[in-house]
């Protein structure tokens, strides 16, 4: 036996005991009567009297006010009005008869069933007699020819009938309903209270017509004041429900805007129980994949899970989920009422207009969960090594980064770096697949010896790295280290061969100043101090650290190397990918140093910043820019600068002033000149950092974010600082032909930066495959050796003038025909940057 036929045994069982009930109780009210006119012998009144008042019994209940409560009817009549009239003129025992007479007949006439006419009847008789009672307590005698006006008794019996009638009804609706008691009787209270004044008032006015004039015929004026005031209370009564109804639709179509399926589907199955009035109600999802079923009451979901194929039940009003247009069907709304229903014209449409709304809310929440799979995916292909499966660089730097900033750290936490010796030979002895095979099994068993909390990590190639978090001493990185290690010291089968892998570490405990790349500066140097030696690992000792001496070294020549102009500044063009042609121009510091040669900004940045000559340092690299930006724009080649700036650089509240007086002095517009962030910009002085972005930015200088996606915060750098430009990492340019985790870091980059209105440059462009891939993936512009290498000011202006093909200011040939796509335009003349591009 089902759920459903087992409730209705239960439901069914309940009515007939109450019904029984009611019965008992209106047998013994009429065996009362009998009593009371055997003691009390009353005079037959005139045929017409009970005639006409069994005729205004039917009438009064014919007009009905009715509201619909699932299957059943909960509804207001005017029977009380002519049973109330009739205690003043008739004895009660009449009356009781007349009402329950004409109840009975209007019942069978409707053909309602033997069971609603039984209970009908006997409740008539119950509330009938309340009223008859209350007139003989109050000592009201009833006459026809000399009708009194007792108002105290016409209120109190009034009172009494209709406490009766909820005390027998409530339940019975109640059980019908399967709704709690409280329920049943405070459903529709108001309409109720209303019905209840109504009634009164037409008691009370025809009650005191009577009394006045004494004359029967006034009896003729009960019908037509009862449907005066029934029309006014149907009328109050249709706009006030249909009124809340579309007021309940409003509020469960607020509630479905939401993006989780599971939400929209509650939602819906409950809102809908309780806006149709429904016993239950249930949403088979069939789009969208996987079925599903959900069934609820207005109270709450009963079940969720797979999809349930249910047949057509006759007592259930089924509609299909589907768009405004019909075009699409994402499954059907089913409401069940536990009887037969009737839906009125104006439900229909209510129906309709709910199921589209559930549908659209429907296709949404399952838009969004497919966006949000595709972003989980890309997020995960972006920040993991297709091969093992394991954290690659960027995750590594994501979380060390998070560790450098947690507050809520506990312990230290140090990087094991770790290189496989030989494993060249296995590439070139057994094949690629082999040695990819070393590495899964290498990658399983360091993630196995990890400890919770570290992050295992395989950087490229055979060099793996393991963040260790949650270090009570430093002496625990070296026992942690060791047992990661000694996980490969069991031999590995490959193609039926044991392989015994050997494996150098080196550990570096976390600084409190440089950050991820110098903590893995140090790992990397006590790596190849542990390969030296012999060791197994090797921890970082600072004494050991040349470049550390060689800082040194180059601190004390920093005074010199600014008083005599020995840094400079070259400049790399940046291309149109599509085109060719040069849009803008990158520049590059140079340090020629009269001992070392030429270093990069790698090699003295950050002895620079450490030094207190970065003032004097960046104010002579923005002058060189500014120089040959000037001369550019005098050959005819109006193009922007963009120039690297040190997050320390914006820690000092003269370094916006002093941008901005260069500017002014050279005469350029702010927005020729693009300041190049990087994302070490989440340091603790963020503050200090805004305030110097927002005002170069007010001004009308540009900002770009470098090297995007390798940095520890991306997104929050986003969030925090209004950049009008991303720069594309070399790494991942490098590795967009062959890695998809580099494409999908490109194309989620792109896409972002089209969302946000931002202009893409690639940087490290070395080939015509890596050119058109990127410009496939939607990236327009980009820097790299296959275009030029970086040249000094006039140089680069020599290059411009010769160009390719024949054209100036063009670098390389055309990916594509002229017209065929957007093109990233140069102006010769007035003011010009790298434009906002549809990615």
């Amino acid at each position: 036996m089902t759920e459903t036929s087992t409730n209705d045994d239960v439901t069914d069982r309940q009515l007939r005991l109450l019904i029984g009930l009611v019965v008992v109780g209106a047998s013994i009210a009429t065996i009362g009567w009998v009593l009371f006119l055997l003691r009390n012998p009353q005079p037959f009144p005139p045929i017409w009297a009970p005639a006409l008042l069994s005729i205004a019994v039917v009438a009064a209940n014919r007009l009905k006010v009715s509201v619909r409560i699932r299957s059943s009817l909960d509804g207001t009549t005017w029977g009380e009005v002519p049973v109330l009239v009739g205690l003043i003129l008739l004895p009660a025992p009449w009356v009781v008869l007349c009402s329950v007479a004409g109840v009975t007949a209007l019942k069978i006439f409707a053909r309602q069933g033997s069971r609603k006419t039984i209970f009908a009847a006997a409740k008539e008789a119950l509330t009938a007699s309340a009223a008859g009672l209350v007139f003989l307590a109050c000592g009201v005698t009833p006459s026809l020819l000399h009708p009194s006006f007792a108002p105290l008794a016409i209120v109190l019996a009034l009172t009494a009938f209709t406490l009766v009638d909820n005390v027998v009804f409530v339940p019975v609706m109640a059980a019908n309903t399967r709704t709690s008691l409280k329920r049943a009787a405070l459903t529709n209270s108001k309409r109720k209270i209303l019905g209840f004044l109504g009634q009164l008032a037409a008691t009370l006015l025809v009650a005191g017509l009577l009394a006045a004039e004494a004359n029967m015929l006034l009896l003729l004026v009960v019908p037509l004041v009862v449907a005066c005031m029934h029309l006014w209370q149907s009328r109050s009564a249709r706009t006030r429900e249909e009124r809340e109804s579309w007021q309940r639709l409003a509020k469960a179509t607020d509630e479905l805007n939401a993006v989780d399926l599971t939400q929209v589907l509650h939602a819906a199955t409950t809102r809908a129980a309780q806006i149709f009035s429904a016993a239950e109600a249930t949403i088979d999802v069939t789009a969208g994949g996987a079925g599903r079923t959900v069934r609820a009451t207005e109270s709450g979901v009963l079940t969720d899970g797979p999809l349930v194929p249910a047949p057509v039940q006759r007592d259930e009003e089924r509609v299909d989920l589907v768009a405004h247009d019909g075009g699409v069907r994402v499954g059907i709304l089913r409401l069940g009422f536990g009887g037969a229903v009737r839906l009125t014209e104006v439900e229909q449409y209510k129906l309709r207009t709910f199921a589209s709304a559930v549908c659209t809310a429907i296709r949404n929440a399952q838009a969004y969960a497919e966006l949000a799979r595709i972003a989980a995916e890309n997020e995960h292909a972006a920040t993991h090594d297709p091969l093992t499966g394991l954290a690659n660089r960027r995750r590594l730097y994501e979380h060390a980064g998070g560790l450098y900033q947690s507050t809520a750290q506990s312990g230290l936490f140090a990087l094991l770096l770790i290189d496989l010796n030989h494993f060249k030979e296995v590439n070139d002895t057994l094949g690629h697949a082999a040695g990819d095979d070393v590495l899964r099994e290498v990658a399983g068993r360091l993630s196995a010896a990890a400890v919770p909390g570290d992050l295992v990590a395989r950087l490229g190639g055979d060099e793996f790295a393991v963040l260790m978090s949650g270090l009570p001493t430093p002496a625990l990185a070296t026992h942690r280290a060791t047992t990661m290690l000694s996980a490969l010291d069991a031999s590995i089968e490959v193609e039926g061969m044991q392989i015994t892998v050997d494996a150098a570490g080196g550990i570096a405990l976390a600084a409190g100043s440089g950050g991820v790349e110098e903590l893995m500066r140090r790992a990397d140097i006590a790596m190849y101090q542990a390969k030296r030696t012999g060791e197994p690992t090797a921890i970082y000792v600072h004494a050991r650290d040349t470049a550390d001496l060689e800082r040194l070294m180059l601190t004390g020549d920093l005074r010199r190397a600014v008083a005599e102009h020995e840094f400079t500044v070259e400049f790399q063009p940046i291309v149109d990918l599509g085109s060719g042609e040069v849009v803008s121009a990158e520049a590059l510091a140079r340090w020629r140093h009269p001992a070392q040669g030429s270093l990069t900004p790698v090699q003295f940045l950050e002895t620079v910043e450490r030094s207190g000559q970065l003032p004097a340092f960046a104010d002579a690299v923005l002058e060189q820019s500014l120089i040959a930006l000037q001369s550019w724009r005098e050959a005819g080649f109006d193009l922007p600068v963009a120039v690297n700036v040190s997050p320390r650089s914006l820690l000092d509240p003269k370094f916006p002033s002093a941008v901005l007086a260069r500017l002014t002095r050279h005469e350029i517009p702010p927005d020729q000149l693009t300041l190049e962030l990087t994302e070490t910009l989440t340091i603790s002085q963020l503050d200090v950092v805004e305030r110097a972005l927002a005002e170069l930015r007010d001004a009308g200088v540009r900002l770009a974010i470098d090297d995007f996606g390798t940095g520890i915060s991306s997104l929050s750098v986003l969030s925090r600082i209004p950049v009008h430009q991303l720069k594309i990492d070399s790494a991942f340019v490098a590795a967009v032909e062959t890695s998809a985790e580099a494409a999908a870091v490109i194309r989620t980059t792109v896409d972002l930066a089209r969302n946000l209105h931002l202009t893409v440059v690639a940087e490290g462009v070395e080939s015509e495959p890596q050119r058109r891939a990127l410009w496939e993936l939607g990236c327009l512009a980009g820097q790299g050796h296959l275009f030029a290498r970086p040249y000094s000011a006039a140089r680069f202006l020599a290059a411009l003038q010769r160009g390719s093909g024949g054209r100036p200011g063009v670098l390389a040939a055309a990916l594509h025909d002229a017209g065929a796509v957007v093109r990233m335009p140069v102006r010769r003349s007035g003011r010009s940057s790298l434009p906002h591009l549809p990615a």
